[in-house]
């Protein structure tokens, strides 16, 4: 938003320079981002007359000119063929920086001293607008009732300066200049020279038109339009002091109608446009747009229009895009002798979507965007009344208000006591009275609690808080004191969650694989193969199909991680990673999905040479010797069961993984038909709960003494049926060795000759040792006999010798 200090001033007594004012509207809130002197440049430029012109004596294309500047007569020496005795022009004197940043100095030019300099409109940067014909490809020709000697930057009006506000979305208030000047007052302790439109309850008494009907089709878009009706009208130039303002403000002077819309505007807040009366056939609708409708806008440009895009219609077309632009088909001409302007409450969101579809950005969808006053829509069109009469622009005749919704005045309670808590300074109850009257906000107090009427057009207080952030920076932010936080001091230290990752990440570098990083978006279709179709989360605008939804598994993302090195001749991959993944619980979501926090794996290839260890395949037993490795960090006994799930495991290769009698996984390798779709071979897999594992995890280091006493070993094999797994017979040696059987472990499996084919052998190593004595033969034998008629009972085994 830019301010011009001379319109403020206008509206609040100002006594502060442009730079002290940027101070005083920073410190109280209001960021200043920069001030602009309009006179730059024009310090040492005034308007003189050419009082004689005489050729140089040794140059033809040379003038001498005499000029009166006022309190004096100069000589300069000028180029220019496009000069008379009498005329008017801006002379730049000694000492002179031009706006082009062109330094003036003494010279001597050919033999005659030159003591300035006369100026066209490129060294000043002027446009055509200034000046007479006669300034083409020469020295500016001004009128001749330009004062002479005086400054030529007063004369242009540039003796004023501009503050660019940076605005934040929470006060689009200040985007207009009437509110800016209610900031300035309370900042300054001055009282406001508002126009009585900017005052509460004004009422605009004007007819209501018979021939003009507004039909608001979609109340949640609109909430209220209303149409100014004016006869009469008379398009000329705006006078030299609202195009001035409009300058400095950055808008475009146009003619006086289409001027006076864009004061308003910006003095108001509130943004207008004027249609041609005459070609508006029928009502006036406002509606959405037709499905394959399209509309000329006032830049010559044909657009398809969306059916979501918000359209200004009569009964037969599109007149306008609704806070964005009007359209070429009803446009205000030199012919228009009827106007109606329109002054409306549009829907945030909806203007945004359009302006940024469009790709048009304007004064008027930049305030529509921010949100405005719905009070101030008839208010702004009894300025604009104000204005064609003084300017003699038209006669306002009638005025049509079509009401939809006007949310109601906001009551907040604010408390002294409670603000002074909050701020940390201790506030009387005068002060906060004396704020809130500055800020001209209707209240009633009882007994320090004030019961606050918010003004329709300070959208950005809504809760008590809003309140005190008022009571601070008015009062001033300065008044607050420094003080250091106070509290016992803690030492730092990570969560037990943090550091059972931390250690989990470790563990797995250690073993070899490396850590990556995904999208927590993967495809629909394999999050469904590998996760869960059921409770996947789609996304509503995904960045592409490939990461449509929210997973439920990390697999996906770290196969493609494999797939792309694999294609890339990486051909040795030993990847990992720990990450969330998003359950939700149903569609479409009313709650936040459930995080659940996962480590899986990928492995393919072999791992690197080395001189001091054999390459490793990376199969099923390289995972599951990593497995091993976790449970050992994390003291616990994992158990190993055949994979349920075949479709997309190996038969033989794979098995999930329990802890506690809790499926928390899956370890093995890719069933050979999924390998082709992702152009891998061999890859092997894993997936684990970490819920589980932190759950159960020993939280303590237990040390065990090393024996004192020998341990004797027996070895033992056993024929026994193909269906009967290892893992089984191993359990029921435990059980029947008791706590001398230390340890059990499995050697050899063999099938084949002489073996039966239904049948396999079975070799394992059994480890007997005490902490308290050593074992004697006799009691090992008992043992293991025992073990080894337990084992053939329960499993039909047979020895093999």
């Amino acid at each position: 938003m830019k301010v011009s200090l001379e319109w403020l001033r206008e509206l609040v007594d100002v006594d502060q320079s442009a730079e002290d004012l940027a101070e005083t509207l920073t410190r109280g809130g209001i960021e200043v981002e920069g001030v602009e002197n309009l006179n730059k440049g024009f310090e040492k430029v005034v308007i003189g007359e050419i009082v004689s012109l005489t050729k140089h004596p040794d140059a033809d294309r040379l003038w001498v000119c005499v000029v009166n500047v006022g309190q004096e007569e100069v000589t300069i020496v000028t180029g220019a063929q496009n000069l008379l005795v009498g005329d008017r022009i801006p002379v730049a004197m000694v000492g002179a920086t031009l706006p082009n940043d062109l330094s003036i100095r003494k010279s001597k030019l050919r033999g005659v001293v030159s003591l300035g300099m006369l100026c066209s409109r490129e060294e000043l940067l002027l446009d055509a607008s200034v000046g007479s014909d006669r300034s083409e490809n020469g020295i500016l020709i001004l009128t001749p009732g330009a004062p002479i000697g005086e400054n030529f930057g007063n004369y242009l009006g540039r003796e004023d300066s501009v503050l660019d506000l940076e605005l934040y979305p929470n006060r689009p208030d200040c985007l207009a200049m009437v509110n800016v000047a209610r900031e300035v007052a309370c900042l300054t302790r001055k009282k406001p020279h508002l126009t009585k439109w900017a005052e509460k309850d004004q009422v605009l008494s004007l007819p209501t038109d018979p021939d003009l009907r507004i039909i608001i089709e979609d109340d949640e878009l609109c909430h209220r339009y209303a149409g100014l009706v004016v006869e009469d009208v008379h398009i000329a130039p705006s006078p030299e002091w609202m195009q001035r303002r409009l300058k400095a403000a950055g808008v475009r002077p146009i003619n006086n109608i289409v001027d006076i819309t864009n004061y308003c505007m910006l003095e108001m807040g509130q943004p207008l446009h004027a249609f041609d009366r005459d070609k508006i056939r029928g009502d006036i609708h406002v509606r959405a747009a037709h499905p394959e409708e399209k509309i000329n806008t006032l830049d010559g440009v044909e657009r398809k229009l969306q059916t979501d895009t918000l359209l200004i219609a009569d009964d037969h077309q599109a007149l306008a895009v609704a806070g964005v632009m009007g359209g070429l088909d009803s446009e205000v001409t030199q012919d228009t002798t009827r106007l109606m302007i329109e002054s409306a409450h549009f829907s945030g969101v909806s203007i945004r979507r359009t302006s940024r579809r469009l790709g048009l950005r304007s004064e008027a969808s930049n305030r529509f965007e921010k949100g405005i006053d719905v009070q101030g829509i008839v208010a702004t069109l009894g300025r604009v009344c104000d204005l064609l009469l003084d300017l003699g622009a038209g006669r306002p005749v009638a005025l049509v208000d079509e009401v939809k919704k006007i949310p109601p005045h906001r009551q907040v309670s604010l408390s002294a006591e409670h603000t002074s808590t909050v701020l940390g300074i201790e506030l009387k109850t005068a002060e906060i009275r004396e704020v809130l009257e500055n800020l001209n906000f209707r209240y009633e107090e009882q007994a320090g609690l004030f019961q606050v009427e918010i003004p329709t057009y300070r959208s950005d207080i809504e809760i008590e808080e809003d309140l005190m952030e008022e009571v601070a920076r008015l009062i001033g932010y300065d008044r607050i004191p420094t003080t250091l936080p106070q509290g016992d001091l803690t030492q730092g230290r990570r969560t037990p969650e943090q550091e059972f990752r931390r250690r989990l990440r470790k563990t797995l570098a250690q073993s070899g694989m490396d850590e990556v990083m995904t999208y927590t978006f993967t495809r629909a279709d394999t999050d469904a193969q590998w996760g869960s179709a059921k409770h996947s989360i789609p996304l509503l605008n995904p960045l592409r199909e490939e990461l449509s939804v929210m997973r439920t598994t990390l697999l996906p993302g770290l196969l493609d991680v494999a797939a792309r090195n694999i294609s890339r001749r990486n051909t040795d991959v030993s990847i990992f990673e720990i990450g969330n993944t998003y359950w939700g619980e149903e569609q479409p979501l009313r709650n936040l999905p459930r995080e659940e926090l996962r480590v899986a794996g990928v492995a393919v290839g072999k791992g690197g040479r080395h001189w001091l260890n054999q390459s490793v395949e990376y199969d099923f037993y390289y995972l599951k010797g990593i497995m091993e490795e976790v449970a050992l960090e994390f003291g616990l006994k994992l158990d190993y069961r055949r994979a349920k799930n075949e479709l997309l495991l190996h038969p033989g290769r794979s098995a999930d993984i329990y802890l506690q009698n809790q499926r928390i996984g899956f370890l093995g390798e890719m069933h050979p038909s999924l390998e082709k779709e992702w152009g891998l071979e061999r890859v092997v897999v894993f997936e684990l709960e970490l819920a589980g594992l932190f759950a159960r995890m020993r939280q303590t280091v237990r040390a065990h003494s090393i024996p004192r006493f020998p341990a004797i070993q027996r070895d033992l094999a056993i024929v026994v049926s193909v269906e009967t797994s290892a893992d089984a017979v191993m359990a029921k040696m435990r059980k029947l060795g008791g706590d001398l059987l230390q340890q059990v472990e499995i050697f050899d499996v063999y099938t084949g000759k002489p073996i039966p084919d239904d049948r396999k052998s079975l070799a394992f190593s059994l480890r007997y040792q005490s902490l308290e004595r050593t074992l004697t033969d006799d009691e090992v034998n008992i043992l293991n006999s025992r073990v080894s008629e337990g084992i053939q009972q329960e499993f039909d085994a047979e020895w093999r010798k």
